[in-house]
Parts: structure tokens; C-alpha cells; sequence
């Protein structure tokens, strides 16, 4: 509040707006802040994630208090899980005096995955965004995407050559509407699962040979990753809505292959 003795200051983006013409989306992007992520095995991960924070503004708004978004975060004292995902998103829509309001927080998140034979322990980070909405009427919306880095191996290679079989690291991203909570150990698990291979940080010869010789005996195209996945996801009571995609960045190409499955279970049945 002012002293008798400073003088009023203009809040001008509070001030009308004659266009008439409302904002789906404005806020602040890429600002980082330290967080704490709980984890499966009941620990907690400390990491830096990356913000993308909006509001809707109406129409009759010339702007909209772009500080509020930073206090709001460091007002949070690090302690950000899907569980407080929505509170943090519906006091951001109050203070900002919006309808509408989108948060999505993009983090490493690490995996002790143990070797296949010889049990040699490492971590292996993927790239996980949380994603909060509050659309019109106040409805909430959580959304997980986890991009998992797996092995497949051509099964057209394998089928025409008299000895080996090429094979290619892929990215796979699942991005789900979550109507119930889903640890990221879970869909990373999902994912690696349907795939030639799962990757390990660290392996030893023995290990060697069976990542090999397991990708050789489980080949996948692209088309058939996103479909495995898709499967498993259509099947998972805790999830509303997927996109599936997969980018197998080829050993033999200089280019990617490429494909994308989408599925809201709310609505639309699959593809056949």
C-alpha cells in the first residue's frame, strides 16, 4: 500500500482494453526453478525443472501481472507433486483473476535400472513434463508425457540377411491424460516393455550379449512399437486419453522413422 507521501502508481494492465479481443494463453515461459519430485520407491528426486505458466485473459483486460506467476512458484518452497499440481493452478487462476490457467513443468528424472546379468547397478534419466490445465467451467486436467529411449531391430532386416540384423536407439513418448495417479516408473516400465530392448546405463560383456541377443529374438518396426504400446496403454484403467509416437532414428538412414498413435478412451474407439 502507498504512504500519503509516495505517490499512486498506474496499474496498467488491469486497465480496459477497447479491442475486444480476448487471449487464449499469456504468462511466462522457460523460467527454471529447483523442485522435488516424489518418487516410486518413497524417496524424493531433487531437480530443476523448466516452467511454461498461462492464464486466459478476457477480453476486457489490457494485460495481465506477469510477477504474479514467479511468486507464485517460489511461494511453493520447492515442493511441487502432482498432488499439489491443482491447488498451485487454481490459486494462479484467483490471483491472476482468470477463467483459464495451464502450467507445464519439464524435468530430468532418474532410474536406478539394474543389468540383466551381471546386476551391475547405474541411472538412467529420461525427460519427463507435467502438464496442469484448469479449463472453462473449472474443470482440472493432469497430463503426463515421459519420452523413454528403447532399442528396436528391423524385422525386415533380420528376415532377409543370412547373419545380423540393423538395429537403432528410438525415442517413444507417451503423453497421457491421467484420471488417477500414475507413477513415472510405471509408464517408463509400459513403455520398455513393448520394445526390442530396454536401454541400461551401464553393462558388462554378459549384459552385452543378452541386450543383443534379446533385441534379436523381439524385433520391432516403428509401426509395431506404437502399437504394442497403444495396447498397453488402451488397457490401463488410470489413463483417460494418449498420444503414443515413436522416432527410431535409423543406423542405415540418414533420417528417422516416424509414427504416431492417438486415443481418447472418453470418446472416439481406436483405430483399426
Amino acid at each position: 500500500m502507498n504512504s500519503p507521501s509516495e505517490p499512486l502508481m498506474a496499474d496498467v494492465q488491469s486497465s480496459a482494453d477497447s479491442r475486444r479481443i480476448a487471449i487464449n494463453k499469456v504468462g511466462i515461459k522457460s523460467i527454471r526453478h529447483p523442485v522435488k519430485v516424489a518418487d516410486k520407491a518413497g524417496g524424493v528426486q531433487h531437480t530443476v525443472a523448466s516452467f511454461n505458466m498461462y492464464v486466459g485473459l478476457p477480453h476486457n483486460f489490457k494485460g495481465t501481472h506477469m510477477s504474479r506467476f514467479v511468486e507464485l512458484l517460489n511461494g511453493n518452497e520447492r515442493e511441487i507433486s502432482v498432488e499439489n499440481f491443482e491447488p498451485m493452478l487454481r490459486t494462479m487462476v484467483e490471483r491472476l483473476e482468470a477463467e483459464t490457467g495451464h502450467v507445464e513443468m519439464r524435468f530430468p528424472y532418474f532410474v536406478t535400472k539394474t543389468a540383466p546379468v551381471s546386476g551391475v547397478q547405474s541411472l538412467m534419466d529420461y525427460e519427463v513434463c507435467f502438464t496442469g490445465s484448469i479449463c472453462e467451467g473449472g474443470r482440472y486436467e493432469f497430463t503426463m508425457q515421459v519420452v523413454v529411449p528403447v532399442t528396436s531391430l528391423c524385422p525386415c532386416s533380420r528376415k532377409i540377411s543370412d547373419y545380423g540384423a540393423h538395429n537403432q536407439r528410438s525415442h517413444v513418448t507417451v503423453t497421457a491424460v491421467l484420471n488417477d495417479h500414475l507413477w513415472i516408473e510405471e509408464m517408463i516400465a509400459l513403455v520398455e516393455a513393448q520394445a526390442s530392448c530396454e536401454l541400461f546405463g551401464l553393462l558388462k560383456r554378459p549384459d552385452e550379449k543378452w541386450v543383443t541377443e534379446r533385441a534379436y529374438d523381439n524385433p520391432k518396426f516403428v509401426e509395431d512399437m506404437v502399437r504394442d504400446v497403444a495396447a498397453q496403454l488402451t488397457r490401463e484403467p488410470r489413463i483417460d486419453a494418449y498420444t503414443v509416437e515413436s522416432e527410431n532414428f535409423e543406423s542405415i538412414h540418414n533420417h528417422s522413422a516416424y509414427a504416431l498413435i492417438e486415443h481418447d478412451k472418453r470418446g472416439a474407439s481406436l483405430a483399426s
